[in-house]
């Protein structure tokens, strides 16, 4: 047994377990994200799925035919921010219910991509296979060669924090921009206040549906970013149904960091090294018994999830408008 705790403690704290971690991480940290500033701003989205999974199909599509990375991640962020209006027009400017509108977006986009993927290239929902050319590569960070053989730092550094795609770079970037929007910049400031008491932003002269379709705007480019990440970059094309539930797992993260940005970093990481010690563990087995199923590591980070969400989080108090139409009052 003390032998088996080592090997999962070695899997656990390897370089390449963290290098998986921040890789898998990185699609939940840029959804997390954009479930931030629309739930900060008092618009629930639970579509995140939908549209991450729609942007993905997009930049895989627009990729595979252009063979340009940079045109996939435009196409990308466009179909996300469309999404993302669609959501804000249903529940802005009509009021609608924000819960139905986001699992309407995720039932669109799953059925969609799936149809429009066989009919345009009949490889079963998948779109073809991208060259080098038309993804995001991994770079190389100046010194990372020279420092490979300086042990522990210079691992580290050529090992875990180079060789990522750009993606991977700017979806880090986003969380002390993300913090500095919010609360450093006056768009940040009436972003929180209108999530709070849109009655009183209104008083003070501000169009609170401006403010909140600004707000689903930023979640569109951030949703873009986290599916173009998945087809173009972490992967080499389209595959149906490629989200596998990361849109919810990136807003448990959210309501895990109790919506502020730095804590939501930390929850992303939590649950990418979740995952990728589930998929460095398949095959082990415990001593005394057999092998463990391949599916209880595919659902242990999901598993935790739930348990982490149930009994560690304390209580996590949403803005107090969130969910809720804005009626202006008649004067």
């Amino acid at each position: 047994m003390i032998d088996y705790l080592y090997a999962v403690l070695s899997v656990l704290f390897s370089l390449s377990t963290l290098d998986a971690a921040v890789r898998l991480s990185t699609p939940l940290l840029l959804a997390a994200l954009a479930g931030l500033f629309s739930e900060r701003s008092g618009i629930v989205d639970i579509g995140l799925e939908g549209k991450m999974l729609a942007a993905a199909f997009a930049a895989g599509a627009a990729a595979g035919v252009t063979g340009s990375a940079l045109i996939g991640l435009g196409a990308g962020i466009v179909v996300s921010i469309a999404l993302a209006l669609v959501h804000g027009f249903a529940s802005i400017t009509h009021r609608g219910n924000q819960i139905v509108s986001g699992v309407a977006i995720n039932f669109f986009a799953a059925g969609l991509t799936a149809l429009l993927g066989q009919a345009w290239f009949s490889q079963g929902g998948r779109t073809p296979q991208l060259s080098r050319d038309a993804r995001f590569v991994e770079i190389t960070l100046p010194g990372a060669d020279a420092l490979n053989d300086v042990p522990f730092i210079g691992h580290a550094y050529a090992d875990l924090i180079s060789g990522h795609n750009i993606l991977v770079y700017v979806a880090f970037l986003a969380v002390p921009f993300s913090w500095w929007v919010l609360y450093r910049t006056r768009f940040g400031l009436r972003l929180r206040a209108v999530g709070e008491n849109p009655a009183a932003v209104d008083t003070a002269g501000i169009s609170v549906s401006w403010l909140r379709y600004r707000a689903v705007i930023c979640t569109g480019i951030l949703c873009g970013l986290a599916g173009t990440y998945l087809s173009i970059a972490q992967s080499a094309g389209f595959n149906r149904d490629m989200t596998a539930g990361r849109g919810y797992i990136a807003l448990a993260a959210l309501i895990f960091a109790k919506w502020k940005p730095v804590p939501v970093m930390f929850a992303c990481l939590l649950f990418g090294l979740l995952d990728a010690v589930a998929i460095r563990m398949q095959g082990h087995s415990v001593p005394g018994a057999a092998v463990i199923p391949v599916q209880f590591f595919q659902a242990l980070p999901y598993i935790l999830t739930v348990i982490l969400l149930a009994g560690f989080i304390g209580k996590a108090v949403p803005p107090k408008a969130g969910g809720v139409a804005y009626v202006k009052e008649r004067t």
